[in-house]
């Protein structure tokens, strides 16, 4: 498989520029991607607005248990 030129954090950081207000085409044309590129990561990746696979990679590529969202025994 071929490696993408783009990181998770980069990618991550397109999808937030298009969901802070620039149309999708300005961002696509300043990366140099596709639109059809950009949708695809926006469905692979939830979006920037959170939950996900983000969540799921912040912790390690493991699913939170409650100790990581603050709901473990000292909660409270």
């Amino acid at each position: 498989m071929r490696k993408s030129r783009f990181s998770e954090e980069q990618i991550i950081g397109v999808l937030k520029e298009q969901e802070a207000g620039v149309a999708t085409a300005e961002v696509c044309r300043r990366h140099g991607i596709s639109p059809q590129t950009f949708y695809h990561w926006k469905a692979k990746y939830g979006g920037a607005g959170g939950g996900g696979r983000q969540a799921v990679a912040a912790v390690g590529g493991r699913e939170p248990s409650a100790e990581d969202v603050g709901g473990g025994p000292d909660a409270g």
